[in-house]
């Protein structure tokens, strides 16, 4: 017996056509561009953003799959580098994680060639338990790319990358291009949050002017402040300092003295590490670190201590909590950006994570009306997909020699996720390592940090076994050869960013 269709649907649902965005910066303007961009035609767009409210606008290195958000929405990528002064990234250099002078590269791409029963760490276990193989590094085109500080777009997509940008100038190329797909945007400060007769919903936002901006769904892009999900709404924040101890971070800029590398700096320090991002114009520099190990006085010294060039900008404290909220979307309102929830940038996933935010939203989209089952659809792709990268992160910091520092040795002796401790366990026993459906971080990505964190496994799959020495050292050294011949060919980084996308004259800039 079928059910009344009353009892399928909401009888208040109601249409979505007016989208109101509270707070620009990167969040703000990329779902403004990507809303604007497929559905323009047959939604109100606006945004409201302040002049006198500042961004964190730290986020200036990406990860790959926003290289493909660009794609989706048509973005000619020599004029996006060129406004936002770009470079390309080839992975992160991590250094002293491990220990004091031990370093390694997390590179974009893959390493080597898998077969169907293991992947191509086993026979890089085997080859070097023979005597045969090299770093295991030396099999990813990316990785040697980027040690060589070169760099090419290649055919097929041969090459992963991400970028380095200014954040506040990608902010100003976004609003262009939305604005261009009819997105509004209205000056001003949100003073009132208005709800709606229906529980849990959002009516208007009134704004000091004293106007009130209506709203069928709302996002909220206000950054840490949750202005609508957390203030308005009272969605709670799962907080994950226990997990992941820096909660403080200081930003700095400063001109650039050599030749921009294409990857980012993460140099580990006493309680913390520091950030190095090479853009056109100038460098990014940071230091995320825990507040309750050293003071912020002593966290400057040490950032100001390791810096190159001349500063550009006056140091900034910024105070994060690592965590999450407990939904992302809660009645009328979809939290994207900092508001949703925040992991350090370690591995460059927040900009990653507005993408995907946005394209949830874009794939769930209640043109129709809102409806209880895609809200609960897109909160638990949400929570699993931020849980796995809050994994990945802890990774680096507990899964180490460092023993120098009682932040270090917090790291090292505390209490990890159990999901966390299964894929240490099972790569540290048998060298194994699966990919979670719709999970970020690739195996290759595990494999390239436990092992450069120190993990060596106890053992690998018997497949390997079957190679004899002639025939696994012809099937690594091809894959090496090969390697080495692709970078030599390749120009350097800097040269090819002055021939393919340079950017304007440092004044065009944002400080």
């Amino acid at each position: 017996m079928s059910m009344p269709v009353s009892e399928h649907r909401e009888i208040a649902r109601k249409p979505i056509r007016r989208i109101v965005i509270a707070g620009g910066g990167t969040a703000g303007w990329m779902v403004a561009a990507a809303l604007s961009k497929t559905l323009g035609k047959r939604l109100d767009i606006r945004l409201i953003e302040s002049d006198e409210i500042s961004t964190v606008g730290v986020g200036e290195a990406t990860i790959p799959t926003l290289v493909s958000f660009h794609r989706l929405l048509e973005i000619n990528e020599q004029e996006f580098m060129a406004a936002t002064q770009a470079t390309f990234k080839l992975g992160i250099s991590f250094e002293n994680w491990r220990d004091l002078g031990r370093d390694y590269i997390h590179s974009f791409g893959l390493t080597g060639k898998d077969h169907w029963t293991a992947g191509f760490q086993h026979f890089w276990l085997k080859g070097r338990q023979r005597g045969i193989a090299s770093d295991y590094g030396d099999y990813c085109l990316e990785l040697k790319a980027a040690q060589q500080d070169r760099f090419a777009h290649l055919p097929r997509g041969g090459m992963n990358y991400a970028f380095h940008m200014d954040a506040g100038l990608y902010a100003r190329y976004l609003r262009a291009f939305s604005e261009g797909f009819g997105v509004q945007r209205i000056e001003g400060k949100i003073v009132e949050v208005t709800k709606s007769a229906q529980p849990g919903h959002i009516q208007s936002l009134r704004l000091q002017s004293g106007d009130e901006i209506e709203g069928d769904l709302f996002i909220d892009c206000s950054g840490f402040r949750g202005l609508l999900i957390g203030q308005t709404l009272g969605v709670e924040y799962e907080d994950w300092s226990h997990w992941l101890h820096c909660n403080s971070a200081i930003a700095v800029q400063t001109e650039s003295v050599e030749d921009a590398r294409p990857y980012t700096r993460s140099i580990a320090r006493e309680a913390g590490w520091q950030w190095r991002i090479p853009l056109q114009h100038r460098v990014g520099n940071g230091i995320v670190y825990s507040n309750k190990h050293i003071d912020d006085a002593t966290a400057e010294q040490s950032l100001l201590a390791n810096v190159q060039g001349k500063l550009l900008t006056e140091p900034r404290v910024i105070r994060f909590r690592p965590g999450q909220r407990r939904q992302t979307w809660s009645g009328n309102c979809v939290a994207i950006g900092l508001a949703s929830g925040f992991l350090e940038p370690i591995e460059s996933t927040s900009i990653h994570l507005i993408s995907r935010g946005i394209t949830r939203l874009m794939q769930l989209f209640p043109a129709d009306g809102i409806c209880q089952s895609d809200i609960d659809e897109y909160n638990q792709q949400a929570s699993t997909e931020i849980e796995h990268i809050r994994d990945f992160i802890v990774l680096h910091y507990h899964v180490t020699d460092r023993q120098d520092s009682d932040f270090w040795r917090t790291c090292r002796t505390q209490e990890i996720p159990p999901s966390l401790r299964h894929r240490i366990d099972l790569f540290r026993e048998t060298g194994r390592v699966f990919r979670v459906p719709n999970e970020l971080f690739a195996e290759n990505s595990w494999i390239q940090v436990m092992l450069g964190q120190g993990i060596l496994p106890a053992q690998h799959h018997p497949v390997a076994d079957l190679m004899g020495d002639p025939e696994l050292t012809q099937f690594l050294g091809e894959i090496r050869t090969s390697v080495d011949r692709t970078v030599k060919q390749l120009p350097s980084h800097q040269t090819y960013i002055e021939r393919y996308c340079k950017a304007a004259a440092w004044g065009m800039s944002s400080s």
